[in-house]
């Protein structure tokens, strides 16, 4: 599908609306299109021409860090060894959810405003699923963890980071200690 390139003033909007939106979700504010319009300097119609929802806006936040996702699994394929790769991957997925605010709810929406957004999660969750099916093959992982169990397993780690707070570096810390442990339960 192509899509014809807005033009240089509308490109501009696209990106100061975008970079809003980012800064309120880094905050914890959680997005209107009438706010993000007064704060990025912009009328309220040109917000809603380029985000029907709040939720394809925040999608659109989220995107990049999904496509480094994305990237990330399709790259943890290539390594030879399955239990580092499925091991590097949901460290950076875990790392992911507690530094990007506009992850997790993106993650965890039932239903996405974006074709996009569909796509990148459903390219992500096949690529987790293939790793762990790497991990089950050579017998690294227990055979009774599903994929279907990763994802909540994750989430949990990400909430008891939040719960237990601190600055980004600390939380990466955090994560990666209580992931470490999670995993230390799971291999063989």
């Amino acid at each position: 599908m192509t899509t014809t390139p807005l033009r240089k003033d509308a490109a501009r909007n696209w990106e100061r609306i975008v970079a809003t939106a980012r800064d309120l979700v880094d905050q914890g504010v959680p997005l209107q299109l009438n706010d993000v319009a007064h704060r990025a300097g912009v009328g309220v119609a040109t917000v809603y021409r380029h985000f029907a929802t709040p939720e394809a806006l925040l999608e659109t936040v989220a995107t990049p860090c999904l496509e480094d996702l994305v990237a990330h699994g399709e790259q943890a394929l290539t390594e030879p060894d399955p239990w580092r790769a499925l091991e590097g991957f949901l460290f950076r997925v875990v790392e992911a959810q507690v530094t990007d605010a506009a992850l997790p709810p993106v993650a965890a929406a039932a239903a996405d405003a974006l074709p996009r957004t569909t796509e990148l999660k459903t390219s992500l969750a096949t690529a987790g699923t293939a790793l762990l099916d790497r991990a089950h093959a050579a017998g690294v992982v227990r055979a009774d963890l599903t994929a279907a169990d990763v994802v909540p397993l994750m989430c949990g780690v990400a909430h008891a980071v939040a719960v237990r707070g601190g600055g980004p570096g600390d939380r990466i810390d955090t994560a990666r200690r209580f992931l470490a442990t999670l995993l230390d339960g799971v291999q063989t």
